[in-house]
């Protein structure tokens, strides 16, 4: 019984990490920058805000080097469903960070 728990889990742990690949918003995005992203998100999961911060800045360094250049209006879709599903406070803590990156640029 506790096998099965733990692969239901071990699912549902994927599926989060995946899902938001396949939100509608994201379906038109350039497959190069949906990878960038998704190793991202591989990157920074189980961070802090306060150790998210540095991992944005050296991708957002990359991607520059790169030629990389996600428009304003990619940028507000990657925010928006990088937020479903998130409580509140945790989107408050997100628009903090994203005002901070604002702020730097």
């Amino acid at each position: 019984m506790n096998n099965q728990k733990s692969d239901n889990k071990g699912q549902k742990n994927t599926q989060e990490k995946t899902s938001w690949v396949d939100h509608p918003g994201l379906a038109g995005m350039d497959p190069a920058k949906l990878a960038m992203l998704n190793s991202f998100v591989q990157q920074s999961s189980g961070k802090s805000p306060q150790e998210l911060l540095p991992l944005l800045m050296a991708a957002a360094s990359r991607n520059r080097s790169n030629g990389t250049r996600f428009s304003n209006a990619e940028i507000e879709t990657i925010i928006e469903v990088l937020k479903t599903g998130k409580s509140p406070e945790e989107t408050a803590r997100m628009d903090r960070i994203i005002q901070m990156m604002k702020m730097l640029q």
